[in-house]
């Protein structure tokens, strides 16, 4: 058994990850204002985020029953090498054109199909890629990327974004996968092939129908699958919100917004700091989990009412306690998965969390035209801390089984 979490495979996939989210971090900040700053409105701004998460909700979900069976590594280089290409094209194809939203929604809708499969395909053979015994802990690493990403990236995108404009991240992104899928052919791992590698639509049919019957059992499963999706989605919705009010209030602008988000990277830094160093015994691993669900929600809830410097100090909790909520869950679920259904209850639970993210950008954003922004955020907040106690901490004899795991 290996003596540390970073082997050959676990390393190469991290410096990959980072390559390509480098660019993914600058083309989320661009695009979170490129639309807004054209039309100025949410409702558009919010109608664009859902259309983008569209395929999120059935692509992973027709995916699945192929990726538990087929190998995961050719799946997730050939879609760096395509997405590289498609961003290039992109880049190349703005140089010389102006915003058109259609245009922008079909290279949302492309990238985002891609990336729905993309992101199934990482997340069921990552936990194969990391040493037994080291579940938190690279499940911490993990939890720690993109917002290491989100502290560098965020200024720089800002600049790149207000001196040269979308094109160049395009560009830039594209170069990226191409270089990332290039590190990621030198990962070396045995993958299961079940059927001798060929497929057939009556076996697919099979595995389709086994990932619901399984998911049905598994009354905690159903618990934690409920509420994510439900406080991501608000989540998604109300960033729109957050990035309104920065952009219409006067006193706050995009540096003060880039610096925002690198504040609450220093809170989960040192979060997964912690969480890298000291292990969670299991039997407090719910109600860690539980506590900072509440929190988050009740600071975010208060996060448009204060100064700017207490905004700031809200982020970089939040951040802190983040990090170690995420890993939990993380950890907890993906050891408690068996390997053959880890795509199919993957594909479940990301094709929930998207719809939900579409459907509160829409409504969020609908809701932001006739509300305040904060007293839309505080409103939302609220009634998810009452969702959360009604469908986690009810039902936490059934959540407990899969958080109070030793991992």
């Amino acid at each position: 058994m290996p003596r540390t979490l970073w082997t050959r495979n676990f390393t190469i996939i991290t410096l990959g990850t980072v390559i390509s989210a480098i660019g993914g971090v600058a083309m989320s900040f661009a695009l979170s204002f490129v639309v807004f700053d054209n039309t100025g409105s949410t409702l558009l701004m919010g109608l664009f985020s859902a259309a983008s998460l569209l395929p999120h909700t059935l692509i992973p979900v027709l995916a699945a029953p192929y990726l538990d069976n087929f190998r995961r590594k050719p799946v997730i280089v050939g879609l760096d090498y395509f997405n590289g290409c498609v961003y290039l094209l992109m880049g190349v194809y703005l140089l010389s054109h102006s915003f058109q939203m259609g245009v922008y929604l079909a290279f949302s809708l492309l990238v985002n199909t891609t990336g729905a499969v993309y992101q199934l395909a990482y997340s069921s053979l990552y936990p194969n890629l990391i040493p037994q015994g080291f579940a938190q802990k690279g499940y911490t690493v993990s939890g720690m990327l993109y917002p290491t990403v989100i502290m560098v990236m965020t200024p720089v995108a800002s600049v790149l974004y207000t001196s040269y404009g979308l094109p160049v991240i395009c560009l830039g992104e594209g170069v990226l996968l191409v270089l990332a899928a290039t590190v990621e052919t030198q990962i070396r791992v045995e993958e299961t092939v079940a059927r001798g590698g060929r497929f057939s639509f009556r076996d697919y049919a099979a595995d389709f129908r086994e990932g619901f019957r399984y998911l049905s059992r598994e009354k905690g499963l159903i618990r934690i699958y409920t509420y994510m999706p439900l406080s991501q989605g608000l989540s998604t919705g109300t960033a729109n919100l957050v990035t309104a009010y920065f952009r219409t209030t006067p006193g706050l602008d995009m540096t003060m917004y880039a610096f925002f988000t690198t504040v609450e990277f220093i809170g989960r830094t040192l979060g997964g700091l912690v969480h890298y160093r000291v292990p969670i015994p299991p039997k407090k691993r719910f109600s860690l989990a539980y506590l900072v669900y509440q929190t988050y929600s009740a600071m975010d809830a208060l996060l448009l009412w204060t100064p700017y410097p207490v905004m700031l100090a809200n982020r970089a909790l939040c951040g802190f306690l983040g990090i170690n909520s995420a890993t939990l869950r993380e950890s907890s679920v993906q050891s408690y998965l068996p390997d053959n259904m880890r795509a199919k209850v993957n594909a479940v639970f990301n094709a929930l969390m998207s719809l939900s993210s579409l459907v509160f950008s829409l409504g969020v954003g609908a809701l932001g035209e006739v509300m305040d922004y904060r007293r839309a955020m505080t409103l939302l907040n609220l009634l998810l801390i009452a969702v959360c106690w009604l469908v986690v901490w009810r039902g936490r004899e059934d959540v407990k089984a899969i958080y109070n795991q030793a991992v």
